[in-house]
């Protein structure tokens, strides 16, 4: 990706985490990205086109954060380590966190290649957190394992991002889930290795 594209990117980002879609107008990110209006046409065919490249930009970087290298660690290593990857992805990247989790705007619909995108993305994430449960768990077990871990870390980061969050005097808000999340994994585990 060239410079000019990541300049057109980043500034609709920072616009997008200042005031969400509304603050989002091709004059406004070409105004904050220091580049032509007509350059945002010709890189992202406008306004949709860069909220479509932010989502699937989104998507990959929970992607990225979720996957590594995982030979020698345990089940449960690998799941809190993904967790990790998560929380430090929404951190660094809250702007693409909010589009694809946070901000739903009838203004914008994904792209069929954006959903396919947040299709892989979840996909992931159901590898990741079936390391937790029996080899032979069907889809439907796997996908509801995975919803209720995936629903654990955007409650977590939420209620950081939201206003509610400085109502509490918790030091570190992924620390705490993540010792919650802990527990839940240990929850699974038991629960499968008595059924086992």
């Amino acid at each position: 990706m060239n410079i000019t594209k990541r300049k057109i990117l980043s500034a609709a980002s920072e616009l997008f985490l200042a005031g969400g879609i509304a603050a989002l107008s091709v004059r406004s990110i070409a105004k904050e990205a220091g580049v032509s209006t007509i350059g945002i046409y010709s890189h992202f065919n406008g306004k949709e086109g860069i909220l479509d490249e932010l989502y699937i930009q989104g998507f990959e970087l929970v992607m990225q954060a979720i996957q590594f290298e995982q030979e020698k660690l345990t089940a449960k290593q690998i799941v809190l380590r993904a967790i990790k990857g998560y929380f430090a992805m929404a951190e660094a990247h809250e702007g693409h966190y909010r589009l694809i989790f946070g901000e739903s705007d009838s203004r914008y619909a994904p792209s069929d290649e954006a959903k396919a995108v947040a299709e892989t993305a979840f996909g992931t994430l159901i590898k990741v957190t079936a390391l937790l449960l029996p080899q032979d768990a069907n889809l439907a077990l796997k996908q509801k394992n995975a919803l209720e871990i995936w629903a654990f870390l955007h409650g977590y980061v939420s209620l950081k991002h939201h206003a509610v969050a400085s109502v509490f005097q918790t030091p570190n808000w992924y620390s705490l889930a993540e010792e919650a999340l802990a527990m839940h994994i240990d929850a699974i585990l038991a629960k499968y290795a008595v059924q086992s």
